[in-house]
C-alpha cells in the first residue's frame, strides 16, 4: 500500500454468510485508510448448493465447504478488479504454499503475489514494523474465515514447524509432525502452476488469436 498509494488500494471483504470475525477485516481497512466494499458471498454459496446434484452430494463435505467459499470469492476479487481497472492481489505466503493449504482457483489464484516467498514468521516481523496495525491484528493466527478453525486446528501441523524447516532445514522435534508435512507437501504437488515450454505456449497463443 505505501508503495503505491492508499488511493490505489482497494479492500474486499467477503464474509460467508454470518463472519464472526469479519470485525478484524473492517478494523485493517479503517486503520489503513483505504477505499473497501463488502460482498456477502453466502447468498451464492446457498444457490450453488442447492443446485449440488443429490448423486455426489454426501454426508461429508468438508472439501466442498472450505474449497468453494474461496472459489468463489477469488470470483468476486477479479469481478471488482474488472469494474474498477485493477488487480487481483495474491496474499498467500511461502508456508502455506510448502504444506499445499490453498485453493486452486481460490486463494492460490491472483495477479501477483507480495508475501509468495515470505514464511508466516517472516510475515510477522514485516507486520510489527508497521505501524499502521496493532499487535492484536499481526498475530492473529492464520484462519480460513470459514470453518471456525485455525489453519494449524485443521492440518495438525504447526507454522512455526513448516517455517524453520523452510529457513534452517531442520525437521520438526517431532517426527510425526515431520511426516505429515512431508505427506502434505507431496500430496499438494498438483497445486504448482505448470509452466508450458515456450513452443507450446506460442503454439496455443496462436490457435486463439487464428479461431
Amino acid at each position: 500500500m505505501r508503495a503505491l498509494g492508499a488511493d490505489r488500494v482497494v479492500g474486499v471483504l467477503m464474509p460467508n454468510g454470518y463472519q464472526a470475525d469479519i470485525t478484524d477485516s473492517r478494523r485493517v481497512v479503517e486503520l489503513l485508510g483505504i477505499k473497501h466494499y463488502e460482498i456477502n458471498i453466502g447468498p451464492a454459496m446457498e444457490a450453488l448448493t442447492a443446485e449440488m446434484p443429490d448423486a455426489i452430494f454426501g454426508e461429508d463435505n468438508d472439501v466442498y465447504y472450505t474449497n468453494t467459499p474461496a472459489r468463489l470469492r477469488m470470483a468476486t476479487l477479479y469481478g471488482v478488479a474488472g469494474l474498477v481497472g485493477g488487480r487481483v492481489c495474491n496474499t498467500g505466503n511461502a508456508s502455506e504454499f510448502f504444506i499445499g493449504y490453498t485453493t486452486k482457483y481460490g486463494d492460490l489464484a491472483g495477479d501477483f503475489a507480495l508475501l509468495r516467498n515470505y514464511t508466516v514468521s517472516d510475515i510477522y516481523r514485516i507486520g510489527d514494523m508497521l505501524t499502521e496495525l496493532p499487535s492484536y491484528l499481526v498475530h492473529k493466527l492464520p484462519a480460513d474465515g470459514m470453518s471456525g478453525k485455525t489453519d494449524e486446528d485443521k492440518t495438525g501441523v504447526p507454522y512455526a514447524d513448516v517455517d524453520n524447516f523452510l529457513l534452517t532445514g531442520k525437521h520438526p522435534a517431532s517426527m510425526a509432525i515431520y511426516e505429515k508435512m512431508m505427506a502434505m507437501h507431496r500430496r499438494n504437488e498438483h497445486k504448482k502452476v505448470i509452466h508450458l515450454p515456450a513452443p507450446a505456449r506460442c503454439a496455443g497463443y496462436l490457435h486463439i488469436l487464428t479461431n
